[in-house]
């Protein structure tokens, strides 16, 4: 797995009511019996950044989220979900439904996520719907990455993908892109509405 040296990521300025991750978050580090700078090594986030998730002060991003929960081995969805996490089962298949307008919500500031199919946990991948809200990269407070691949899909309006390597894309309804988020992106809509995405991320 890629390491990186603990980093702020995109993060909005308020947390999402719907979940207290702050208080996941902190119950899980006392579980363990982590400090903030031992948390902060294990995940590959900043101690400040751990500290105000857990103080609500941050609301984190998805790719932050997924940091942290392997940085505590746990799977992303137990930092998301009102539910207490139920053992995996020994079976050969899953199945897993959202019907419109369901899912787990989690809003950033830069985008509002809906993650579908919350119901089932130790997902190889995750699937999010998205409205991006951000207008300009200067809305990241940082460039989001991860060790994670990523999938979008364009569903309404145009969304234009930045990157730290590549020029500016843009993504238009139906469009398309898969890359590796190691190399650091944010999203942008460009029109008169935000853009709508569905987007999967591997776990």
């Amino acid at each position: 797995m890629k390491t990186r040296p603990a980093a702020d990521l995109n993060d909005g300025d308020a947390a999402d009511p719907s979940v207290d991750v702050g208080a996941k978050l902190y119950a899980l580090r006392k579980e363990r019996g982590w400090t903030l700078q031992e948390a902060a090594r294990a995940t590959t986030v900043s101690a400040s950044t751990l500290s105000k998730v857990e103080r609500n002060e941050l609301s984190p991003t998805i790719a932050t989220i997924q940091r942290i929960s392997r940085g505590f081995g746990i799977d992303l969805l137990s930092l998301l979900a009102e539910v207490e996490e139920q053992p995996a089962l020994a079976l050969s298949g899953c199945r897993s439904i959202s019907r419109a307008g369901s899912g787990n919500a989690h809003n950033t500031g830069t985008c509002d996520n809906t993650l579908l199919c919350a119901d089932l946990k130790h997902k190889r991948m995750v699937p999010i719907h998205t409205r991006v809200l951000a207008r300009s990269v200067d809305e990241y407070k940082a460039w989001p990455n991860n060790d994670a691949d990523i999938f979008v899909y364009v569903l309404k309006g145009t969304v234009v993908i930045h990157s730290q390597i590549y020029e500016p894309l843009t993504l238009n309804e139906g469009d398309s892109i898969y890359y590796d988020a190691s190399g650091g992106y944010v999203w942008t809509s460009e029109g008169p509405e935000p853009a709508e995405v569905i987007w999967v991320i591997s776990n």
